[in-house]
């Protein structure tokens, strides 16, 4: 290849890059919109709480035998169970119970622009400054939900898992970056595409699953804070991304976004997963559904430009 050749192709891959992340911006915009000149609320039902059935499923000191199920650290017990599913059910026509929780936005807290997230602490040793600054009182659903997610985030990582809570959209790309090691990547997401308030029914799978092709995968999971932290992490076990098109019995449809772990020889025998599926840790990979409000990062190769 000769020096205008390399040239050329450069300009081309750096006109594609950004391309890309003009995408990236503008499908994450409704996540910082109206940032920019707010000041963090302190109203107490900013912060998405978990049920107070909570399993504890994020729990920092169950990691290493229980991982990986942080990213469902603030949903029901019972509504956990009904994410969960194996390969051989993504079969056109399978109809499964779902549960898919459904945030307003506009009352959903946002990420901070890094200026601003980056001039608050984010520590488990300045929790009780937090807590006054956020005026919530220690024992109250609120700070016990912010004292988890600053110990989930200070928590160790498993063998094998890279970790970062991003506290602003920023943040998250700087670490996304640093993973895949260059600026082309993309972000994929659940997507509604009817409005509806039902946020468990059963949904029938109406096209064969499409495979997200990726050597690599970074997931971004929120968790409960007066304004937006994603959970995000990279784990160096082989992952399968799918795009799954659903019909809800009352009519929805929905585009959702499934991971497959295809070893989970390292995970805890006690792991939700396998009770609900019936198995046991490295038989059978497992799968389950993401939120619309998590993301999943992936890379985009030079053929896929």
């Amino acid at each position: 290849m000769t020096a205008d050749q390399r040239s050329a192709s450069s300009r081309r891959r750096m006109d594609l890059a950004v391309a890309s992340w003009h995408i990236i911006l503008l499908s994450l915009l409704v996540l910082v919109k109206g940032t920019e000149s707010r000041d963090v609320p302190s109203d107490n039902n900013i912060i998405q709480l978990p049920s107070s059935n909570t399993e504890s499923i994020g729990d920092h000191d169950h990691h290493q035998s229980d991982h990986p199920k942080s990213h469902m650290h603030h949903m029901d017990s019972n509504n956990v169970n009904m994410v969960f599913f194996t390969m051989e059910d993504m079969e056109v026509g399978k109809t499964m119970p779902i549960y898919f929780p459904k945030i307003d936005p506009s009352t959903s807290p946002h990420l901070l622009p890094r200026d601003e997230a980056s001039s608050i602490p984010f520590s488990l040793k300045q929790l009780p400054n937090l807590l006054k600054k956020f005026s919530f009182s220690k024992d109250s659903p609120q700070g016990s939900a912010m004292e988890d997610t600053l110990k989930q985030c200070e928590s160790p990582p498993i063998k094998g898992e890279t970790k970062f809570c991003a506290t602003s959209l920023e943040s998250m790309i700087d670490f996304i970056r640093r993973i895949f090691g260059d600026d082309s990547f993309s972000v994929v997401a659940t997507n509604f595409f009817t409005k509806s308030s039902t946020t468990f029914q059963n949904y029938t799978i109406l096209e064969m699953p499409k495979e997200v092709f990726s050597p690599k995968m970074v997931a971004c999971h929120t968790l409960p804070y007066p304004y937006a932290i994603y959970y995000c992490h990279y784990l160096e076990c082989e992952n399968k991304v799918y795009k799954i098109l659903l019909g809800g019995e009352n009519g929805d449809k929905v585009e959702a976004v499934a991971v497959c772990h295809m070893d989970t020889s390292q995970w805890g025998r006690n792991h939700v997963s396998f009770r609900i599926l019936k198995t046991e840790p490295g038989t059978f990979p497992v799968c389950h559904f993401f939120p619309a409000e998590h993301l999943v990062w992936v890379p985009i190769s030079p053929t896929s430009m």
